[in-house]
């Protein structure tokens, strides 16, 4: 049958004997028309049509805002598109934060935005232009049918995807759901700049994000917390109600003139993922595949670089499912990464009323780095101007980076915010810490953080993780330890070195880590006490549930070497109530399980832990600082919440401790942490805001640019990093030497200031050529 529709096989080449490849795409939002205008201009043999349900003028929300780098592959890819959308685009530099009457501008950020309705009218034509069919007011067939009739199926059809849904058995999506509530409105007139404006009511902080995509409108979208949005009577307004109650909270940023609707109606951000994005022939673009909050950047901005990428994959690849596996490699990374921003910058948002006692500049800075995409080198490459204003107020002297500012914690004044975070080197003998010790911590130690710690050092030989453990339980390891702390204190004046202290609970008597990380002993065990007779994981030896004597004793064996520590001259104390040890072990709701005094309740999982305390605070000098390390999370469904982490550092800060040292997991083997860059840092960011301790934070902290702006931006007091050391012992002082800083937070020791500078790579002073001669 010459008109019969034919299905090219996902192996297939994608044209040849097959015929040419027949592409549905379902969904007619920016991403869905710039895919089939792609496919189309690649290969006009295509035969595309694209399917939406609504009419071709019939969208939500007002303006969409590019960047450069997303505009920069639409014009190579199709310059008609591109030159249609330069005569419509409105462009600014500006941000304006206002705060508490006090609004601060930032320059030199760069934004295009144009109407969502231009930018489907430049799409729609572009399309029809090429002879892509548009079939408006058309409900798209049932997927099954439609990856029987057509070679390729692109669901574009956004975040409450029908197709995504009648196979989530293959894509397997998570929705999350948060906790603000935000409504897309409109204003006549055009905002001189990007808008972020605070209002503190009486039911509570509500925010308006607000920008031009015209040269007489903007876009305005108002946004609060749940309870907030509640208290406030929003539940029970319609959409005009609410438009005229929007208007009227935000008068001043508005001029005092109205707002508008476009079938506006609140709701709660949904993130979306997906652990697939293809099946068979069937593939997600855009908000179907994945969402990223609003406050970050436009979801037609991540649309459109799908859009990008997906022709490409299918214009370089021979086979269609080459294809889709080369577009989904290449787009997952980037949408994770730009999900993690989006993630820190909607939590920042939710969290709003933490920051609301910030100075007006640091609040500023802290908004404008909230998803950890800007930092502070590059606002200040952006805007030195507002940069050096806020460190101004932060307290730096000129020429001094924040991170060379110096910090006091009780007695202990720190001549930076760096730390050498614990790392345990499972190399000392029977609880000794040896040669490998001191070169390892006095060569951290020369080389500039303000505290280097040890390892976690071990209350009891019962209480190690693997055989290769340091310990404080002997006099022997005392005067060891006596060793290291003299050849800091005299080979590094001005560095401190702090002891953390620990017992391994149901995690030891486990291999040392290169030989197999949390596996049991094949010989030589020792018993293990924890919370609850629970083990590790799968394998691991089933460990006894602590009983109250030996609550007692493990109490005293902590507080003896709290006071060996003094005695080998630490300068600070950690208590280690993390990573699923003993004492972490008590805290976590999945790891306790006792229905005694110390089980049950947060405050009875607390009760041990504030033991053991009180008992090490009570011989530990007191003109000397002592921290406690928290695993903020569990990263698994029942464990810790950010709730909870609050109040453990509540409680431990109400019993003297001076800091709180904020990591996360590692408590139970079925954890699913979100990593990546400076992830953990939320977490010290939330504690030290609502409980108003200083707090360590850490988790892939690897750059200077990263700590100077965590500090700047009043989210952590103190950094610390361990992987960084161990590449670059010397991290802290070449940082310095980076950033062209001399002065008294980063001194190098005398026999190495020859080394100050960077050593010279090759010839630099080599003539320039300066005239070309045409044959």
């Amino acid at each position: 049958m010459t008109g019969a529709p034919r299905r090219e096989t996902t192996g297939a080449p994608r044209g040849g004997a097959s015929g040419p490849l027949r592409v549905a795409v379902v969904g007619g939002g920016p991403g869905g028309l710039y895919t089939a205008a792609l496919l189309k201009r690649l290969d006009p043999a295509r035969e595309i049509t694209v399917f939406e349900r609504n009419a071709p003028d019939v969208t939500f929300g007002f303006g969409v805002v590019l960047s450069d780098e997303t505009l920069g592959g639409i014009e190579h890819a199709d310059p008609v598109v591109y030159e249609a959308l330069q005569r419509d685009f409105v462009r600014w530099d500006d941000i304006d934060i206002v705060h508490r009457g006090t609004r601060h501008t930032s320059g030199g950020h760069g934004f295009a935005a144009l109407g969502r309705h231009r930018l489907l009218h430049i799409l729609q034509e572009r399309c029809r232009s090429l002879g892509v069919e548009l079939r408006f007011g058309a409900e798209a067939p049932d997927p099954a049918r439609l990856t029987q009739t057509y070679g390729l199926v692109v669901a574009a059809d956004g975040v409450h995807s029908a197709t995504r849904a009648a196979h989530a058995d293959v894509f397997r999506p998570r929705l999350t759901h948060h906790r603000c509530r935000y409504i897309w409105l409109a204003a006549d007139f055009a905002f001189d700049a990007f808008r972020f404006e605070i209002a503190e009511t009486e039911h509570g902080v509500m925010q308006l994000h607000g920008y031009p995509f015209a040269a007489d409108a903007s876009t305005v979208i108002v946004e609060m917390r749940e309870e907030v949005w509640r208290a406030a009577g929003f539940a029970e307004l319609d959409e005009q109600g609410s438009v005229e109650r929007c208007a009227k909270i935000f008068a001043e940023a508005l001029g005092g003139r109205p707002l508008r609707a476009n079938n506006s109606a609140w709701t709660t951000f949904r993130t979306v993922v997906n652990d697939r994005w293809s099946h068979g022939n069937l593939v997600l673009l855009g908000d179907a595949a994945h969402t990223a909050h609003f406050s970050i950047g436009s979801g037609t901005k991540l649309a459109v670089e799908d859009a990008l990428a997906l022709a490409a994959c299918l214009d370089g690849q021979p086979t269609l499912t080459e294809s889709l596996t080369a577009y989904e490699e290449e787009r997952k990374p980037v949408v994770a990464s730009t999900q993690r921003a989006a993630r820190a910058s909607l939590e920042w948002f939710e969290n709003l009323d933490l920051y609301l006692g910030q100075r007006p500049r640091q609040f500023a800075f802290n908004l404008l780095t909230r998803s950890r995409r800007v930092t502070h080198g590059n606002l200040r490459l952006r805007d030195a101007r507002f940069t050096d204003a806020v460190e101004r107020d932060f307290g730096c002297p000129p020429g001094t980076p924040p991170m060379f500012t110096p910090f006091r914690l009780r007695g202990l004044t720190l001549r930076n915010r760096i730390v050498v975070s614990p790392m345990d080197m499972y190399s000392a003998v029977d609880g000794v810490p040896g040669d490998f010790h001191l070169v390892h911590l006095g060569a951290r130690a020369l080389g500039g953080a303000a505290l280097v710690m040890t390892e976690m050092v071990c209350v009891s030989p019962e209480g190690r993780i693997t055989p290769g453990c340091a310990g404080l339980w002997t006099g022997r390891q005392t005067e060891a330890w006596r060793r290291i702390t003299d050849f800091v204190h005299r080979q590094a004046p001005g560095t401190a070195i702090g002891v953390q202290l620990g017992h391994s609970g149901r995690k030891g008597s486990t291999k040392i880590m290169w030989e197999g990380i949390d596996e049991p002993l094949p010989e030589g065990n020792w018993p293990l006490v924890a919370a609850s007779p629970l083990p590790h994981r799968p394998g691991s030896q089933i460990p006894r549930e602590v009983t109250r004597a030996q609550l007692t004793d493990i109490r005293e064996q902590f507080a003896t070497s709290a006071w060996r520590a003094a005695r080998a001259g630490f300068d600070l104390l950690e208590l280690h109530c993390a990573h699923g040890y003993l004492l972490s072990g008590f805290l976590s709701p999945l790891t306790n399980r006792r229905t005694d005094a110390y089980g049950g309740s947060l405050d009875r999982r607390l009760r041990f832990p504030l033991e053991v305390f009180d008992a090490v605070r009570a011989v530990w000098p007191e003109e000397r600082p002592m921290t406690v390390r928290l695993s903020a999370t569990d990263w698994a469904e029942g464990g810790t919440t950010a709730e909870e982490a609050v109040e453990i550092a509540r409680a431990f800060a109400a019993h003297g401790a001076d800091a709180v040292d904020v990591s996360t997991g590692q408590v139970v083997a079925e954890e699913r942490p979100e990593f990546g860059r400076s992830y953990q840092t939320p977490f010290a960011d939330r504690i030290r805001n609502a409980v108003g301790v200083p707090v360590i934070a850490v988790g892939a902290i690897s750059s200077w640019d990263d700590v100077n702006s965590l500090i700047l931006a009043g989210r952590t007091d103190l950094c610390a990093l361990a992987r960084p050391h161990l590449y670059d012992p010397q991290w802290t002082l070449h940082a310095a030497a980076e950033q062209g800083y001399t002065g008294p937070g980063a001194v190098w020791p005398a026999p190495y200031r020859a080394g100050s500078r960077r050593p010279r790579t090759g010839r630099t002073d080599a003539p320039k050529p300066r005239l070309t001669l045409r044959s």
